[in-house]
């Protein structure tokens, strides 16, 4: 055991944020803090590093071991390159190698006398930098740096000229150069793109130390995590294995102590009852037998009643009207900044009802065709084309729609006067706003709220196409959930730019991929873009050896056109073409089963009228078409079942 939290508490005035927060992390164990915004995770690791005191409890840190920490704000600050920066956490090293480099200078001119004792000196110090892998050290700064998203030719950047996220990523850096046996992250993959943080999974899956951190990417604790650290309603509950075995073991939970609530709500409700019925005997026994009941009642434990997200905070998005079958089109697009290039020549479709994902390293120009579809930027080629009825509603990631000198009340009301009082709470009510919440300026606001009232007036825009950017950027894990649902059950179309992968693989339909400056495109999810993204790669490897064109068409369908650099795959385009044909003739079915259905029971009432049961040929006949009908719905009902499965 590396480290062990015993009975944590803390208090802000009358707050209590922690109680009796109890847990323990072995040697090379590698485990979460998980619970909604303003839950307390940071705060405990401030008090495990000293930062904070609390006002009971202990921290322990095993005998001799180090521990580094990396806070949520945490950033560089220094007049050094940023390779300068990142090599002087081998400064040790660096020493060692000197001394090294200076003996063996002065080896060459020493004495007999001197040799045999500089000889020995020589291999002690070698022997030791080389059991402190000094050999390799400069190639591990390099590969932290690109694994960090820094490339070469940015090596040289002063630390002082980075943006925060940049100097943040330095920060985390030094600390991995570091290799404390205990690593704490407090939001680690804030401000890396979707190969920073694949690098940043293996790299702290194979760490050859113990790892606590606080993340909201559900993909990125099921990859690293085997022990989960929950903290909900101040309190502390360990599970054991990744988010997901968590999530299941949690939802049990919640189902089993909700049972238990509810059951002794009833028998709380039953005695209270049984209490009142007594004392209205107004008799000296019955009244005694009330206050015996009573005692019992106040001595019993009470169950609080589980957190259940749904019933706190939903998101509901609806149409108010439905769009045409081409939402938007997207033809030879361009764009630069000066000298660089974002992309080129790029071209791709949305049909209503797709949710597409936009995903792609920091600085592709992800956000740059959100803003150019919203008329926010101008391309420097191409064009865009939206369909009929499209209303689109945006959601900004930096919510720069949002009025700072506004209280959130005013935001919702100004935006959409027609509403009155009541309805503007109750709607503020659904995304945690309430009591005097509501009269909070947005400047005074935290990332997370000011998503939640950039939501809120997305879902009433009552929109038929959702463009949004990085929705899930400040939302805890159980925000994030509530807005998968709602995507899921939306009707419209939805496009997205995000890095967190659980969300793109919960919610998309269709992947774009923006690399190289241009588009490609992936039938599926998430998980679908990572088994298929290694044969891309290969193929347009092939292509550009071989410019073996037709191969790769046939092989996954790729439209890889020079002329026009659209690079949509026409496997995937015909597969399209082939769902939508099979989901029409799904739809044709399932209105003849709702028509044969309809007959039939249209006959069954038919058959109770006297008329007709005392008329033998119209008793017949209806039997007969009964019969037929039971028949076509027997064959329809099979192509139904089959088409569904080819659809799902």
């Amino acid at each position: 055991m590396i480290l062990a939290c015993h009975n944590i508490n803390k208090s802000f005035g009358t707050s209590k944020i922690l109680e009796n927060v109890s847990f323990h992390v072995n040697e090379n164990e590698k485990a979460a803090v998980i619970g909604v915004n303003g839950a307390g995770k940071s705060t405990l690791f401030k008090i495990i590093m000293n930062e904070i005191s609390s006002d009971d409890g202990s921290v322990t840190l095993s005998k001799g071991s180090s521990i580094g920490y990396l806070s949520q704000h945490g950033a560089v600050s220094s007049k050094n390159t940023i390779y300068q920066e990142m090599i002087s956490v081998k400064s040790d090293l660096i020493k060692l190698e000197e001394a090294i480099r200076q003996l063996e200078k002065e080896m060459k001119t020493a004495s007999a006398n001197k040799l045999d004792q500089m000889l020995e000196s020589y291999s002690r110090l070698t022997h030791e930098f080389e059991s402190q892998n000094g050999y390799a050290y400069k190639s591990e700064v390099v590969g932290v740096l690109k694994g960090l998203g820094f490339a070469e030719d940015e090596f040289n950047k002063s630390i002082n000229t980075l943006s925060g996220g940049e100097k943040t990523r330095v920060a985390l850096g030094k600390l991995l150069l570091s290799n404390p046996d205990l690593l704490l992250l407090d939001e680690p993959t804030n401000h890396l793109d979707l190969e920073s943080i694949a690098w940043l999974e293996t790299f702290l899956a194979n760490y050859n130390g113990a790892v606590l951190l606080i993340a909201h990417d559900r993909y990125f604790l099921d990859k690293i995590v085997t022990k989960i650290i929950e903290i909900e309603h101040r309190k502390a509950k360990v599970f054991n294995g990744d988010y997901s075995t968590y999530a299941q073991q949690k939802s049990v939970q919640r189902e089993t102590l909700l049972k238990h609530y509810i059951n002794q709500e009833k028998e709380i409700k039953r005695q209270e009852e049984v209490i009142r019925k007594l004392r209205s005997f107004n008799r000296e026994k019955s009244i005694k037998r009330a206050q015996s009941r009573e005692k019992m009642l106040n001595k019993m434990e009470r169950i609080d009643k589980p957190y259940e997200f749904d019933s706190s905070m939903t998101i509901h998005f609806e149409p108010q009207i439905t769009s045409g079958n081409d939402v938007l089109s997207v033809n030879n697009l361009s764009k630069s900044f000066s000298k660089l290039t974002l992309f080129k020549d790029i071209s791709f479709d949305i049909k209503r009802g797709e949710h597409v994902a936009i995903i792609g390293n920091n600085g592709t120009g992800k956000t740059t065709i959100l803003k150019i579809i919203n008329n926010l930027l101008e391309a420097d080629e191409g064009n865009i084309k939206l369909g009929e009825n499209v209303k689109i509603g945006y959601y900004d990631q930096e919510q720069k729609s949002l009025n700072l000198e506004n209280t959130i009340f005013d935001e919702i009301q100004d935006t959409y006067p027609h509403l009155n009082n009541t309805s503007v709470r109750n709607i503020l009510a659904s995304f945690l706003f309430t009591g005097d919440d509501v009269f909070k300026q947005i400047k005074e606001l935290s990332g997370g709220e000011r998503g939640r009232v950039s939501l809120a007036k997305l879902m009433l825009s009552e929109s038929n196409f959702l463009i949004m950017d990085e929705p899930t950027n400040h939302l805890d894990i159980t925000s994030k959930e509530i807005l998968e649902n709602a995507i899921n059950k939306y009707t419209g179309t939805v496009l997205y730019v995000s890095h967190d992968r659980y969300f793109i693989n919960k919610t998309a339909s269709r992947i774009l991929e923006l690399t190289n400056q241009s588009i490609i495109n992936y039938l599926g999810n998430y998980d679908y873009y990572l088994e298929k993204k290694p044969d891309m790669e290969n193929l347009l490897l092939s292509k550009t050896s071989n410019n073996s064109q037709n191969d790769m068409s046939k092989s996954l369908g790729a439209d890889l056109d020079n002329t026009s650099g659209k690079q949509d795959w026409l496997l995937h385009k015909e597969e399209q073409a082939r769902l939508r044909k099979i989901q029409n003739e799904l739809d044709i079915t399932e209105k003849k089963i709702s028509k044969l259905e309809e007959r039939s029971q249209e006959i069954d009432h038919l058959l109770t009228h006297e008329e007709v049961y005392t008329n033998v040929e119209k008793l017949i006949n209806l039997n007969n078409e009964k019969k037929e009908i039971e028949k076509e719905l027997e064959v329809l009902l099979d192509k139904w079942e089959e088409l569904s499965q080819i659809i799902d």
